[in-house]
C-alpha cells in the first residue's frame, strides 16, 4: 500500500472516531420546538450535502462502463492515485491495468497519464508512463501531464491544453462519476471505465469522501476556474493519434 492510500485509510480511521465520539455527546433537543427546529435544520443539510451527489448521478447516466463495453474513444485519461516507492500504489496500477487492456483490444489510441510533479522526487506521470510501457504500451502513445493535481486541473488541462475532445477516463468506480462530470464540463465529451477494488477501508472512505467533493465538483462546473497552472498548447495526444494512423 503506498503512502497515498495509507493516507486514505488514517483518515477513514480517525474520521470514524470522530463520528463515534460526536454521537456519543449527541442528546435530543429538550424541548418539541427545539426538535422541530433541528429537524428542519437537519433536512437543510442533507439537501445540501446530496444534491450535488444527485447531479452527478443525473449527468453521468449511462456514461460508466467496463474495459469490455467501453466505446472506441481516441484517448484514454487515467488519473493519479499515488506512488509507493517511486511506483504507483495498488490504486492506481488497477487503473493502469484497466488502460493497458483498453489500447490492447484498440478501444483506444493513446493515453494521457495526469497527476501530480509538483515537488522533487515525485512524479507521478513519469512512474505511470514507466508502468504503461512495461506492459507492452508504446511509449510514443502515452502522453504526461505533470500538472493534474486534481480532478478539475487534470479534465481542463486535457480540454485547453491537450485539446482533447473526446475520451475515456479511467479511475476507481467510487471516483469516475466526479471524473465525467468535470470533463464533460470541461468541454470532453466523456465516458468513464470504473475499476473495482475490495470494498476495504480505503474504498469506504474513497466513497464517503466523494460525498464532499461533489460539492466541489459543483461549484467546478459551475464556474470552470483556471487550473492551479496553465501554460501553453501541447501537441503530444495530436502527435501520438497521429502516430497511430487515427485522429
Amino acid at each position: 500500500m503506498g503512502e497515498a492510500d495509507r493516507g486514505v485509510v488514517r483518515g477513514g480511521r480517525q474520521w470514524l472516531g470522530r463520528l463515534r465520539t460526536v454521537s456519543a455527546g449527541w442528546r435530543l433537543p429538550a424541548t418539541r420546538r427545539a426538535r422541530r427546529r433541528a429537524l428542519r435544520v437537519l433536512v437543510v443539510l442533507c439537501v445540501a450535502v446530496l444534491t450535488p451527489a444527485t447531479w452527478l448521478w443525473l449527468d453521468t447516466g449511462g456514461r460508466v462502463r467496463t474495459v469490455a463495453t467501453a466505446p472506441a474513444e481516441p484517448v484514454a485519461v487515467v488519473f493519479g492515485a499515488g506512488l509507493d516507492a517511486g511506483r504507483p500504489s495498488p490504486y492506481l496500477a488497477n487503473r493502469l491495468d484497466a488502460a493497458v487492456r483498453l489500447y490492447r483490444q484498440g478501444t483506444v489510441r493513446a493515453i494521457l497519464v495526469t497527476g501530480d510533479n509538483s515537488r522533487t522526487g515525485y512524479d507521478e506521470p513519469t512512474a505511470m508512463r514507466d508502468y504503461l510501457r512495461g506492459h507492452g504500451v508504446p511509449e510514443g502513445q502515452v502522453v504526461l501531464d505533470y500538472a493534474g493535481f486534481d480532478t478539475w486541473d487534470s479534465c481542463t488541462r486535457a480540454r485547453r491544453i491537450f485539446g482533447v475532445r473526446r475520451a475515456l477516463l479511467v479511475s476507481q468506480d467510487f471516483h469516475i462519476r466526479r471524473a465525467i462530470a468535470l470533463c464533460r464540463a470541461a468541454g470532453i465529451d466523456s465516458y468513464g471505465v470504473g475499476v473495482s477494488e475490495p470494498h476495504d477501508a480505503t474504498w469506504y472512505y474513497g466513497g464517503v469522501r466523494e460525498v464532499a467533493a461533489a460539492t466541489k465538483a459543483a461549484l467546478e462546473a459551475a464556474v470552470r476556474p483556471d487550473p492551479h497552472v496553465l501554460g501553453p498548447a501541447e501537441p503530444g495526444v495530436t502527435r501520438a493519434l497521429e502516430r497511430s494512423g487515427r485522429r
